[in-house]
């Protein structure tokens, strides 16, 4: 990397330091304080060293940021919660993604392979964002699990349905029931694969009282099970939400020593401030720069007035029905810890990434990633500075 990168990357995250000091000050979320920055970067002028690539968002940030949320998902509590959770991720990742595509085909003319990649991409919540705008908010214990653990699970169901939605396209699936072997490779293979490296590891580590070759080891974990799955194309954030759940809850206080635990959790702590600096710098400013770069902008408003409505109308079809069918039971959500769920909906890098990993040859691929930059910023501007009210409205 030359000598001027290194040093414009160097104020990259001294200008994250800054933000998450005055962020933290005035009490709103830093992830939007980033953003923000991000934007006023961008527009007056600087470049940001590192480009906004699918590979850099899903192979090098996404992993670490899944993994150290994964680590404080106590597994009692979401064994406990899991028919809750498992059903709005998965089935409600369904529902809007179908909201959203036929929306999107129906009311802007779009083919429906592109309308099904968009629906895919964006209808699952973003842990990048959820987990960001968790953190330093005073939030009833519960509705934070479930909000914190319903973004992972079903950011790997929306990686699962895009892939599924690639399949579809390239003619592969084969039917009903290629599709189902489809799907059970692709997410299932994800778990156990990240179980398996995640096991073999702490095996490895359960050798060692040495605190710095137990937190590599986790290190290894988050990533090598995100790499070999990816790699066998099975879902690779199924993989690393498994291997983190799996150190989180069995590896501390069984097979890591107490310093290797402590270690272990300051370290993620590290490398999730570090990933989300630079993912949310970067999101503003590409944001600027895909904004003004779109043209005709009357379409471009159209398209994104219309992307952000849809977004809006299957995260609330993806919460609100499928939590009533719990009502009468222990799992029963509030009415406003449902309406912090649907407006707590943030979308963020993951759907980035997949947009930008969207062939090329689609007609709509320009609008479709100027979509996806629309309904991420209305996402974080406008629903990130209002959530924290909502979460004080809901302690009440």
């Amino acid at each position: 990397m030359p000598d001027a990168a290194i040093i414009d990357l160097g104020l990259l995250l001294l200008v994250a330091c800054v933000v998450a000091i005055v962020t933290r000050r005035l009490g709103f979320p830093y992830a939007i304080g980033l953003v923000a920055t991000g934007l006023g970067l961008a527009l007056a002028g600087f470049r940001a060293p590192i480009p906004l690539t699918r590979d850099l968002v899903f192979t090098v940030l996404l992993p670490p940021l899944v993994f150290e949320g994964a680590l404080h998902l106590g597994w009692p509590q979401f064994r406990r919660e899991a028919p809750l959770v498992l059903t709005i991720a998965f089935g409600g990742t369904l529902l809007s993604a179908l909201v959203v595509a036929a929306g999107m085909h129906a009311g802007l003319g779009w083919g429906w392979p592109a309308a099904a990649l968009f629906g895919a991409l964006i209808a699952a919540t973003d842990p990048v964002s959820v987990l960001a705008l968790m953190k330093g908010q005073h939030t009833d214990p519960r509705l934070k699990f479930l909000m914190e653990s319903e973004s992972l699970v079903n950011d790997g169901a929306a990686a699962v349905l895009f892939a599924l939605v690639i399949a579809w396209i390239a003619g592969s699936t084969g039917g009903a029931g290629g599709t189902l072997l489809t799907l059970v490779q692709i997410a299932g293979g994800g778990v156990l694969c990240g179980l398996v490296v995640a096991g073999c590891l702490l095996l490895v580590a359960g050798s060692s009282q040495d605190q710095l070759v137990e937190t590599t080891l986790t290190v290894l974990a988050a990533y090598g099970s995100f790499v070999i799955a990816e790699r066998l194309h099975m879902s690779g954030v199924l993989a690393t939400l498994s291997a983190g759940m799996l150190v989180g809850n069995w590896g501390r206080g069984r097979w890591l020593s107490d310093h290797g635990a402590q270690g272990m959790i300051r370290l993620w702590d590290f490398f999730a401030f570090l990933a989300n600096s630079v993912v949310f710098l970067l999101i503003g400013s590409q944001s600027a720069s895909q904004f003004l770069h779109s043209e005709p902008y009357a379409r471009s408003l159209t398209i994104a007035a219309a992307a952000i409505a849809l977004v809006l109308a299957g995260r609330l079809i993806a919460v609100y029905p499928l939590a009533r069918l719990f009502d009468r039971t222990a799992l029963a959500l509030p009415a406003s810890a449902k309406a912090v769920m649907f407006w707590g909906g943030l979308r963020g890098a993951l759907a980035l990434a997949l947009a930008l990993g969207v062939p090329a040859a689609l007609p709509e691929h320009d609008a479709l990633i100027m979509a996806t930059f629309a309904v991420v910023a209305f996402s974080i501007f406008v629903q990130g500075l209002t959530v924290p009210w909502l979460l004080r409205a809901a302690r009440t």
